[in-house]
Order: structure tokens, then C-alpha cells, then sequence
């Protein structure tokens, strides 16, 4: 059965890349999708607030390129895209969006890329999560 709203979650790793181009070239439904900024503990130092501020900064420019991506990416196979940005916890953001918006099948990249990256690496347990929790089906992409 065909699903009639596909999420996929980018993070701007290959294989989430990779997971949007198999979600438009496979499925003939509204895709959308999700970027999540993490967010990020400050300390309670004045440095802190300021860098907080910086990094969160950074944080909501680099979900922009992430999505403009996504845009360019969707123009080449002629499909349209919906775009979300959301802040939280990558797993239970990705969970509680498929639940809320009526998504039927979520498809995301199994890991990010490089394991020295630790941001990459945590793809690997924010799939797992998603795969374990998801009211829809999951299909990861590798």
C-alpha cells in the first residue's frame, strides 16, 4: 500500500540526503521534510549565554541550508516539498511530528557519516528510536 504523506528527517548527512531522493523518486505523495535543532545547554557564566546565543545562531543558519538543500533537491525530480523546522529532541521530534500531521511512513538515512563526528554518529540511535517508537512505518536508508 502506498503511503499519502511521507516524512523524511534531514539532518544534511548523506544518507539522510539520500533518504529524501529515494522518498522522491519512490513515492508519488506530499513529502515533508523535517530538520530538528537540538537544543543547547548554557551554562549559567554571562560567556556562556553568549556563545549559547552564537551557537544557536549557527545551529538555525546551518537548518536553513539543510532545508534550502532539501528545496533544490525536491525542483530536480519536479516534486514539491513541504519544509518544517523544529527544536527539540531529534528521536522524540521526529515521533511526535509523524503522529501529529498525519504522516504514514517515515524514511530517514541509518546513520550519518563520519564516526569521528559525534553528531553523525548519534543518526545511528535517533533511526533506532524512531524505528522503535514510530506509529508508522520506518524505512531506513543506506
Amino acid at each position: 500500500m502506498q503511503p499519502t504523506h511521507v516524512l523524511v528527517p534531514l539532518d544534511g548527512s548523506p544518507l539522510s540526503e539520500a533518504a529524501l531522493a529515494h522518498a522522491l523518486s519512490v513515492f508519488d505523495c506530499p513529502v515533508t521534510v523535517l530538520n530538528v535543532v537540538t537544543p543547547i545547554d548554557a551554562s549559567m557564566s554571562e560567556s556562556g549565554v553568549i556563545e549559547r546565543d552564537d551557537r544557536e545562531a549557527e545551529a538555525r543558519e546551518y537548518a536553513d541550508e539543510v532545508i534550502d538543500e532539501a528545496e533544490q533537491r525536491a525542483t530536480e525530480y519536479d516534486k514539491p516539498i513541504e519544509t518544517v523546522v523544529e527544536e527539540g529532541d531529534p528521536a522524540e521530534t521526529i515521533v511526535d511530528y509523524a503522529d501529529e500531521h498525519d504522516v504514514d511512513q517515515v524514511v530517514m538515512g541509518g546513520h550519518g557519516g563520519d564516526a569521528s563526528d559525534l553528531t553523525k554518529r548519534l543518526l545511528g540511535t535517533v533511526a533506532t528510536a524512531v524505528v522503535r517508537e514510530a506509529p508508522v512505518t520506518v524505512t531506513v536508508v543506506r
